[in-house]
């Protein structure tokens, strides 16, 4: 399957404010960071909650617990996804037991990969709330699962795909969509 690119949804500035409206939204729901930790999904949820950690540092002064989670194991298409998946180490220093869990992807589609998230999670301890926020949520949600924060609604087709690309990954900030095209 080819990608062709169809449009450009946001650019740096764009995923900036994402961000920091995001952060905003956390502090405000949870009122200030007493018992909140940031636990972003590798492997641009990762890089999105380091931003997010920041940025929540800069608005309240104080800083958050930060963890990355690796869900490869947790998969439910893990044999799908490749014949020898690369693992990661998950890096959660903290108790989860009875904090105010803010989980970080990048992108919200079926639902999936935050069940796996969460099923992983629970593997750490019994967090009081675990709230989810995505940069953005492009719908066709084939599990109950919702965002609490979202950075940009983008509705789309599933003939179509959004690229997240981030600096520390992608050496550039944007987020595309393109099209699936004929061919391998």
């Amino acid at each position: 399957m080819a990608l062709k690119e169809k449009a450009k949804i946001l650019d740096k500035e764009g995923i900036e404010r994402g961000v920091t409206r995001i952060s905003h939204e956390i502090l405000e729901r949870n009122k200030g960071t007493g018992d909140l930790v940031i636990i972003g999904i590798r492997n641009r949820g990762e890089y999105l909650a380091h931003r997010i950690a920041g940025s929540i540092q800069k608005i309240s002064g104080e800083e958050t617990p930060l963890g990355i989670l690796d869900i490869t194991l947790y998969r439910d298409d893990l044999t799908e996804v490749a014949e020898s998946p690369i693992l990661k180490e998950t890096e959660i220093e903290f108790d989860i037991t009875g904090k105010r869990v803010v989980l970080v992807d990048d992108v919200l589609f079926t639902g999936r990969t935050i069940r796996c998230a969460m099923d992983e999670l629970v593997d750490f301890g019994r967090p009081a709330v675990i709230q989810l926020a995505v940069l953005i949520d492009r719908g066709h949600r084939e599990l109950p699962i919702r965002a609490d924060y979202v950075g940009k609604n983008v509705p789309t087709s599933l003939n179509e795909v959004v690229e997240v690309k981030l600096k520390e990954v992608d050496k550039i900030d944007e987020v595309i969509i393109c099209e699936k095209t004929g061919g391998e």
